[in-house]
């Protein structure tokens, strides 16, 4: 007897009896398939995001982001988890089958930008069934600065970056001509000496100011765990300092048409003055924030 009630308990150990199976909480359930369901949403569109946009120059920042938000949410996963409570299921659902039928729309007329923007909503509708509320105020910072991942829809690109690139080309072409440069422009058309330049949407500054602030507020909150108000300061510094560079990376790729034509402002030169101008805004943002953490010490001292 004591041999065949050893051999049941081993049995039971490897296979779950179905009464253990009704008694599993319908709850649970449901939040595993929605997570099953919400993997198989994001998983297409980060793909279909990549291919769009992270092989440019405006998207090329999208990896790196992508892996300081998972990071950020591993980071307050902890947090998260002591607050989760799930959240109302009426108005969860809610939201959740809304932003599934804008991303159903978007897929089907192609749009990458709304799709990934409903995909977005989506995932925080999740998170609020999942965790709650509350869980969603503790993982504020990593819920924002995924946005930064998302690509912006180009008609938006177009708009908020013309004015940019008149004002731009112009502000070049005046401090050159003070130079004493051969230059003139005529719209986002730059004449240097023989040579026609446009100031095209790279050079519009967005690409370095969605950078710049991405990068700017990771440092914020890693570094200095800032308040909402700060992080701010340092979005409107990365404005600053964006716009700054692309004004010196237009007048430098004027100067090296001038000198040596506009093949060499063109190729390999173009990107390394890029880049190069990018390390500079980056340097002269932390540069800012040793100031205003040197301004808010020496308050605090006096």
């Amino acid at each position: 007897m004591n041999r065949l009630a050893l051999a049941k308990n081993r049995a039971s150990r490897h296979f779950m009896p179905a009464a253990s199976i009704a008694r599993l909480r319908p709850r649970s359930i449901a939040q595993l398939t929605l997570v099953i369901g919400i993997a198989a949403l994001v998983l297409p569109t980060l793909r279909a995001i990549a291919l769009v946009s992270w092989d440019t120059e405006q998207g090329a920042h999208g990896p790196i982001v992508l892996a300081i938000a998972i990071w950020l949410f591993a980071r307050a996963w902890p947090e998260i988890a002591a607050r989760a409570r799930p959240g109302s299921a009426l108005l969860g659902g809610l939201a959740l089958a809304l932003m599934l039928l804008a991303y159903v729309a978007a897929h089907v007329v192609g749009s990458v930008a709304l799709e990934s923007a409903a995909m977005y909503g989506a995932l925080v509708a999740s998170l609020y069934l999942l965790a709650g509320s509350a869980a969603i105020r503790a993982a504020w910072f990593p819920i924002l600065y995924f946005l930064f991942v998302l690509p912006p829809p180009g008609a938006f690109v177009a708009v908020a970056t013309q004015p940019l690139r008149l004002e731009i080309g112009s502000m070049a072409v005046q401090i050159l001509f003070w130079a004493g440069y051969p230059v003139a422009h005529e719209g986002l058309l730059i004449y240097v000496g023989q040579y026609t330049l446009e100031v095209q949407e790279a050079c519009g500054g967005l690409n370095s100011i969605i950078s710049l602030t991405a990068v700017g507020l990771f440092y914020a909150y890693a570094l200095h765990r800032a308040n909402a108000l700060y992080c701010a300061v340092l979005a409107f510094a990365s404005l600053l300092f964006a716009v700054l560079a692309n004004l010196l990376r237009v007048i430098t790729l004027m100067l090296i048409t001038y000198y040596f034509g506009a093949h060499a402002a063109q190729g390999f030169l173009h990107g390394v003055a890029g880049m190069f101008m990018f390390v500079v805004a980056l340097a002269a943002l932390l540069a800012f924030d040793r100031f205003a953490s040197g301004l808010r010490s020496w308050r605090i001292v006096r």
